[in-house]
C-alpha cells in the first residue's frame, strides 16, 4: 500500500513514540517512517492512518507499539566493534576494577541489540580473568526490541557478525550450527538478556551496583532531555568509581557534568567519582 504521511501526521506519530520511548525522529526522517508505516499497515490490512494511530495510542497491551518500534529501530552491529575501547576495557579498566572490588562484578550492555557486544564482553572476561574472578561476574544485556533479544538469546551468528573474531576465539567460544556459528553454553551462561526501556525510571531502577556500563551508539537516537535522564539513571545504577563507555561520536560531557572524563591510553571514557 502507499500511505502518504503529512508533516502534521508525522509529528503527531513522532511525538507519541518519543513520549513512550525517548527515541526522537527529526523531520528529515519523515520518509523513513512513512516506508515503515506502510509495511506495518499492510501487514495488518489497515488502510487508514488515523485508525492505525488510534490502535497505537489506545490498545491495552502495547503490543502494536512494540512491533512498530522494532520496525523503526536499526540494529547493525558485530563482534569486537570499536576495538580500541574494548582494548581499554580489557587491559586498563578491568584489572583496576578486579583489584578494587571484592564482591560480585556486574557489567551492563545497554541497548545490546542482537547480542554481539554482550558476548564480546563475555569473551573478554573469559580471556582476562581466572576462574575465581570469572565466577563473580555477570553481564546484563538490555534492549527495547523483543525481536533482537530473542535473536541474542539464541546466540547464532553469520559471517557478517563474526568477521573480526580471531580464529582462536572462534574455536574456543563457538560451535558450528548449520551455516552459522553458535555461542557455546559456557559463554552464554555469563549473559542475562532482558527487555528494558532506558527512559522508564522504574525499569532503570531494577539494575543497581553496576561496575561498567556500555551504552555505545544508543543515545544518538535520543534528544537532549532524554539523554540527560538516561545519564542520571546510569549515575544511580553505577557504583562509585564505575565507568561508562559511549560510542566514538558521543560525548557525556555534552549531556551532563556528573561523570568525570578519563583519558586512558586506548580510549576516552567516563567515570562516576570514586568514593573518598
Amino acid at each position: 500500500m502507499n500511505a502518504t504521511l503529512s508533516l502534521e501526521q508525522f509529528r503527531r506519530l513522532r511525538d507519541f513514540i518519543y513520549e513512550k520511548t525517548g527515541i526522537y525522529f527529526s523531520d528529515s526522517k519523515l520518509y523513513f517512517m512513512e516506508r515503515r508505516l506502510c509495511q506495518r499497515m499492510e501487514a495488518l490490512d489497515i488502510y487508514d492512518l488515523n485508525m492505525y494511530y488510534s490502535m497505537l495510542r489506545y490498545e491495552n497491551n502495547g503490543g502494536e507499539l512494540q512491533a512498530f518500534i522494532e520496525l523503526l529501530t536499526v540494529n547493525e552491529t558485530y563482534f569486537f566493534r570499536e576495538f580500541n575501547q574494548l582494548k581499554c576495557f580489557a587491559e586498563e579498566v578491568l584489572p583496576e576494577i578486579v583489584r578494587r572490588e571484592r564482591g560480585p562484578l556486574t557489567f551492563w550492555s545497554a541497548g545490546c541489540s542482537t547480542g554481539e557486544e554482550a558476548y564480546t564482553l563475555a569473551i573478554i572476561l573469559s580471556e582476562m580473568l581466572g576462574p575465581e574472578n570469572l565466577a563473580r561476574c555477570k553481564i546484563v544485556a538490555t534492549d527495547i526490541d523483543n525481536k533482537v533479544l530473542a535473536f541474542a538469546r539464541k546466540g547464532c551468528y553469520g559471517d557478517r557478525s563474526t568477521r573480526h573474531l580471531p580464529a582462536p576465539y572462534l574455536e574456543r567460544y563457538f560451535e558450528k550450527g548449520g551455516f552459522e556459528l553458535r555461542v557455546k553454553d559456557e559463554l552464554r551462561s555469563l549473559v542475562e538478556f532482558r527487555r528494558m526501556n532506558l527512559i522508564d525510571p522504574d525499569e532503570m531502577r531494577e539494575i543497581r551496583d553496576v561496575d561498567v556500563i556500555f551504552c555505545r551508539n544508543v543515545l544518538i537516537y535520543f534528544d537532549d532531555q532524554s539523554r540527560r535522564q538516561v545519564a542520571l539513571d546510569f549515575y544511580q545504577s553505577i557504583k562509585a568509581g564505575g565507568y561508562v563507555f559511549l560510542g566514538h561520536s558521543e560525548s557525556m560531557s555534552r549531556i551532563t557534568s556528573i561523570f568525570q572524563l578519563c583519558r586512558f591510553q586506548n580510549a576516552i571514557i567516563y567515570q562516576k567519582q570514586p568514593a573518598r
